[in-house]
């Protein structure tokens, strides 16, 4: 028990004199540790008898508590050392720039629907908004879609179940009709309530989401798209093909964009047109193959690309919003964000705008503060 207490003594002086974590593991090990000599001391018990082992294991244990306790102790007294002056060296100057952080980005679809507002407003064009959940009526009776129309389908359209409309039906709607709610197939259902609130004349554009029951590589079941419209008197297709000229020639950024209206049918408008955009695969080398829009569609290594569909609105349209068709003509166009979106920036997966893909949105995604503006260009990437 002499030889016990004298190393204790030792231990403990040479734990209070040790100067870094270092050296004061270095008397851990040598005192509690397998072959130190607490742990020998220990061993000893098993090899005294009942009354030795009784009075010498309380000692025993007592001391290496002690040397416990010591190193403990002078542990907490190093690290506090040591982070004082770690603090008394380190400096923070508040002049110097941030450093760099991860940053969030505008989605392109958001980015071009800015654009499109941009354009269109100073086109003298409002924006307009509507609910993405609609009733049968405005999304497919109003706009001149009769029941057996294909987009009326179930596999076509996004139904909710059936619902018997609440109250008193409008002279618009059959009294006694069911008044199916769905996804919304189009914007175009905000053209109608904008038609009912505001009379004419109107010019609006809207923009948004809407969903249909198709998913590849160039269609999936959300989508984003803008409808516009105008209607007011004297209105005929030659200004709607000067507004989508002017338009496409603003988003582009290009003045040599060439428009060519092919007749179609279209149950809202007649006549019909579906617009298409002149490109060239020319500088596909350079461009990474993808299509640069501009050019004449008929010229050697140009071709003609649908964009959209649209014509003067249907007498029964106008009607039915209770504008005085005798009066006012209009035209409308609609037209896929998503689609003008990786025809300008150079995508050719539309499901990678829904994937979230960081590495995606970093290369493809703009700056919070690219605004766009037709002064600065609506088309500037950061």
């Amino acid at each position: 028990m002499t030889d016990l207490i004298d190393q204790k003594q030792a231990a403990l002086a040479a734990i209070d004199a040790s100067t870094s974590i270092d050296a004061l593991e270095e008397q851990r090990v040598a005192a509690l540790g397998k072959k130190g000599w607490v742990s020998l001391a220990l061993k000893t018990l098993g090899q005294m008898s009942p009354e030795e082992r009784k009075e010498a294991a309380p000692a025993i244990q007592a001391v290496r508590g002690e040397v416990a306790g010591a190193i403990d102790a002078k542990k907490a007294e190093l690290e506090a050392a040591a982070l004082e002056a770690q603090l008394a060296s380190e400096t923070i100057d508040l002049t110097l720039p941030a450093p760099d952080q991860p940053k969030g980005s505008i989605h392109p679809v958001s980015q071009v629907m800015d654009e499109l507002a941009e354009i269109f407003a100073d086109l003298g064009f409002s924006v307009a908004t509507g609910p993405e959940i609609e009733d049968d009526w405005h999304n497919f009776t109003a706009l001149n879609m009769d029941e057996s129309h294909p987009a009326r389908a179930m596999h076509d359209t996004f139904y909710f179940p059936d619902k018997a409309a609440d109250g008193a039906a409008s002279s618009s709607e059959a009294v006694g009709q069911q008044k199916r709610m769905l996804l919304r197939t189009h914007t175009s259902p905000v053209q109608i309530r904008s038609m009912k609130d505001e009379g004419a004349p109107v010019r609006l554009i809207a923009p948004g989401r809407v969903y249909r029951s198709d998913s590849d590589a160039t269609h999936t079941p959300m989508f984003h798209q803008v409808e516009g419209l105008v209607v007011d008197e004297d209105i005929h297709l030659g200004h709607l093909k000067w507004t989508l000229e002017t338009f496409f020639k603003a988003f582009f950024e290009r003045e040599d964009i060439v428009l060519r209206l092919r007749p179609s049918y279209f149950p809202f408008t007649e006549p019909s047109v579906e617009v298409d955009v002149g490109y060239s695969n020319e500088g596909a080398g350079k461009e990474g193959g993808r299509r640069v829009v501009g050019g004449h569609g008929d010229a050697p290594g140009h071709d003609w690309m649908e964009l959209g569909g649209s014509g003067m609105v249907n007498r029964r349209v106008l009607e039915f919003a209770g504008i005085d068709a005798d009066k006012y003509q209009g035209f409308a166009f609609g037209l896929g964000i998503d689609r003008i979106a990786m025809l300008k920036y150079g995508m050719n997966d539309l499901r990678a705008f829904f994937d979230g893909d960081p590495r995606w949105l970093n290369h493809y995604g703009f700056s919070p503060y690219d605004q766009p503006t037709l002064s600065a260009g609506v088309g500037v990437r950061p």
